[in-house]
């Protein structure tokens, strides 16, 4: 899976996850520049699963479901 692909796969099933749209979602993780992370630990967190990346997007967001 590319980086492009697996930030817009992590958009997507995060916006479903709290219930938000891709594009909220997408300026979310632009503003908190967790979209910078996910660019450069692809290669950590490109493996994990999906339960685990949920949690750690809650986490890095701070419990925040904006």
């Amino acid at each position: 899976m590319s980086k492009t692909s697996f930030i817009s796969f992590c958009v997507e099933y995060y916006a479903d996850h709290i219930g938000k749209t891709s594009d909220q979602v997408y300026e979310l993780f632009k503003k908190e520049k967790l979209l910078d992370l996910l660019e450069t630990d692809y290669e950590d967190l490109h493996g994990m699963g999906m339960e685990y990346l949920m949690q750690m997007f809650d986490e890095y967001l701070g419990g925040k479901k904006q």
